[in-house]
């Protein structure tokens, strides 16, 4: 069945579906990518974000209602369009307000660390709306690598993606490592520690380094720690005990963002 567009058209009106399923258990499995093979991204923001890094998906479904309002642009992307009734939805969304489109990725492969790349190291950081809101920074401030170390939340997450809102495409996503690995790293480790340094405003900053975010808890382990080659603390006159580590991450690699910058 075709609607004028020269891809490939397939309707759904079925929950019985297995493409149905395959999308619920994207959007509410956390790590269902793994298994699959494949990243759901739901709502035109994200869409528009891989679009803008050239990333071409292998599937956009289109809600019924919506599929006749597509432009052009948005029904010749993928390499197939699927349309699927408005009464799924629900079935397949992991927000209230289910979106009224969205594409499916292959994953990327995992990338090879990058030795000298200005990077975030996420030591079981495990809230997904931290992990997500660190990327975000990373990407904002010119960090371009991402080293989640076992025990962190899962990176393409629907949460952690949501969170992200298009950053995950102008990263390098490494997750799944061992602390050893840091080893290969020929920058240097920058911690942040409640009690230890001098407060991260008065210090000069290497960059390209690698800024280490610990466990929202327990913070960076004992074993990161003595890896570091600088320790920081972030000056809170107001007198509060720390920082939500998403917030902390800001303010050190905005920090780092301006060392550059002055230099």
């Amino acid at each position: 069945m075709s609607s004028g567009f020269s891809v490939p058209v397939t309707h759904v009106s079925s929950r019985d579906n297995l493409l149905v399923k395959d999308l619920h258990r994207l959007s509410h499995d956390n790590t269902a990518y793994r298994k699959q093979g494949r990243v759901w991204l739901e709502g035109d923001h994200l869409c528009r974000a891989a679009l803008a890094r050239g990333l071409k998906p292998a599937l956009a479904v289109f809600s019924e209602s919506f599929w006749p309002l597509a432009h052009a642009d948005w029904a010749s992307v993928a390499m197939k369009n699927i349309v699927m009734a408005d009464a799924l939805l629900p079935e397949i969304s992991g927000l209230e307000s289910p979106a009224r489109m969205g594409f499916v990725l292959e994953l990327p492969a995992v990338p090879e660390l990058q030795s000298g790349a200005a990077s975030v190291i996420l030591d079981r950081v495990q809230d997904a709306g931290n992990v997500g809101s660190i990327l975000r920074s990373a990407a904002a401030f010119g960090f371009s690598q991402i080293i989640a170390l076992k025990g962190t939340a899962a990176l393409w997450s629907p949460k952690v993606l949501r969170a992200g809102m298009g950053a995950h495409f102008a990263l390098r996503l490494v997750e799944g490592v061992d602390p050893e690995v840091l080893a290969e790293l020929a920058v240097p480790i920058v911690v942040t520690s409640s009690h230890h340094g001098s407060f991260v405003h008065q210090q000069k900053l290497p960059m390209p380094c690698a800024w280490a975010m610990g466990h929202e808890g327990q913070g960076v382990s004992d074993d990161l720690m003595a890896r570091a080659s600088l320790k920081v603390r972030i000056d809170q006159p107001g007198g509060e005990e720390s920082l939500n580590v998403a917030a902390a991450a800001a303010i050190c690699l905005y920090a780092s963002s301006l060392s550059l910058a002055t230099r």
